[in-house]
């Protein structure tokens, strides 16, 4: 949870929002990479998903995890529902249908982010082998329908989702059924935040179509190979997309924040409770007239959890945060931030990336967001297959991690980390391809299959 309001300074003008934006703007020396994966927790017999409750449930892995870790258990009225690392600022939390997250520490490179995910998955194979408990790699959920999803004891999502099911027709099943890898990263200044925000925006459909890994729903082939792609275009379309207005003239800190005031609101926490506000405006609140807390004025925590329920394709806190990518296996956990390192963390590729990129139209963009989701490397803009511009996109991050230079103790470069991404262009298929190929041939048609070969 969010700290209290007594320990959360006051916010009294808009200027107070752009500065809490703004601060995030660091030297280049100290920019990080935090990256953060989901997968699916089932059990191996029966191919079910994991209750909450229960010796073999995701309570008694997060309680094991914490014994073992003595991270900081998070609580939510009595519930654990995460962990905190007091020292290195990762973090474990639960999406609402059980998928466990790791909101891995902020780190310097790829070779630190790849070990940390393989030490996570080891230590919860080390408790969940004896349970009988399998991850699954996969962006959406493959056959579980939503009521067969469990429900997570997070007081937060018993707002979200009913809200949810109001302003779109998918809303739920992102929040049960799908899986993400994202990665965070840092700005110089807040010139550097619009053209990285543009540069990512625009390129984010390309990551989608490299990653896409969800072509089943329900048991079945969806007809999309990101699924999860398809859902968050019907999920809420006040707070997620491609955002148009960063590309117009007069973009900065200041914009975003007009941006985020005009999203509706989900909730406020107050003496440990969650408030429900969904569909309030934070403009309100602003001025003292949110109507569940009438005279009150918001904290920088009521902020930075209004920032955390806005989904676009990147979201802007104090980093930048890239959400384009389906869950995958252990290699995608780590070819994915070092794709999005080498494209912006190195000037020269940045102004590469951006020619790729700063012709297309909003509706060209809107329109691949749309397509990448089925089609994936055969989708087209601008004239252009997605395929095509996934190499030239490769080939900038590969040279931008060059550039960098943080090469491992056998002296490798980050850009080992760009084999999955590299076999996907040599084959011409995403992995959700390779994935409906085995269905239709090997599998025999037998989707209980992706419950063997989709695992962590």
């Amino acid at each position: 949870m969010s700290a209290s309001p007594v320990a959360s300074p006051l916010i009294e003008s808009k200027a107070d929002l752009i500065e809490a934006l703004s601060k995030g703007s660091k030297p280049k020396a100290d920019w990080r990479i935090g990256t953060e994966h989901e997968k699916f927790v089932f059990g191996r017999k029966r191919h079910l998903p994991v209750p909450y409750e229960g010796d073999r449930g995701i309570k008694a892995i997060l309680e094991t995890v914490q014994e073992q870790t003595k991270w900081t258990p998070l609580l939510d009225k009595g519930n654990i529902i995460g962990l905190k690392d007091p020292i290195g600022g990762g973090s474990i939390s639960l999406e609402p249908g059980g998928q466990l997250e790791l909101s891995g520490a902020p780190l310097e490179t790829i070779h630190e982010t790849c070990q940390e995910t393989g030490n996570h998955l080891k230590m919860l194979r080390s408790i969940t082998d004896d349970m009988g408990l399998e991850f699954l790699g996969l962006g959406v959920a493959p056959t579980w329908s939503l009521d067969e999803m469990p429900t997570m004891p997070k007081s937060r999502y018993g707002i979200m989702k009913p809200y949810m099911e109001k302003v779109g027709t998918l809303g739920t099943s992102m929040m049960f059924r799908s899986c993400t890898v994202q990665v965070n990263l840092d700005f110089a200044s807040e010139q550097d935040m619009v053209k990285k925000l543009r540069t990512s925006l625009a390129l984010q459909p390309i990551t989608t179509a490299i990653f896409a890994n969800s072509p089943f729903i329900d048991g079945k082939p969806s007809g999309f190979l990101s699924y999860r792609s398809h859902i968050w275009q019907n999920t809420d379309r006040d707070r997620t997309g491609m955002l148009p207005f960063a590309f117009e003239d007069g973009m900065g800190f200041e914009r975003y924040v007009d941006y985020a005031l005009d999203v509706p609101m989900y909730f406020v926490i107050r003496d440990g409770e969650y408030v429900n506000c969904a569909g309030e405006s934070f403009r309100a609140f602003l001025e003292g007239k949110l109507p569940q807390r009438p005279g009150e004025l918001p904290t920088k925590a009521d902020w930075e959890d209004h920032l955390s329920t806005i989904f676009p394709e990147v979201r802007l806190k104090s980093f930048l945060e890239m959400r384009g990518a389906d869950s995958g296996p252990w290699e995608g956990i780590c070819a994915m931030p070092a794709l999005w390192v080498g494209v912006l963390y190195d000037q020269s590729s940045l102004d590469a990336a951006w020619d790729l990129v700063k012709d297309w139209t909003a509706e060209q963009r809107d329109q691949l967001r749309v397509d990448v989701a089925k089609t994936a490397f055969q989708a087209e803009i601008a004239g252009r297959k997605v395929g095509e511009i996934a190499r030239d996109m490769l080939e900038i991050s590969r040279n931008g991690l060059a550039a960098r230079a943080k090469t491992n103790w056998e002296g490798f470069d980050e850009s080992v980390f760009l084999h999955p991404v590299e076999r996907a262009l040599k084959l011409e298929k995403s992995p959700a391809e390779v994935m409906l190929d085995a269905y239709r041939s090997t599998w025999g048609g037998d989707i209980d299959k992706v419950f063997t070969e989709s695992l962590f």
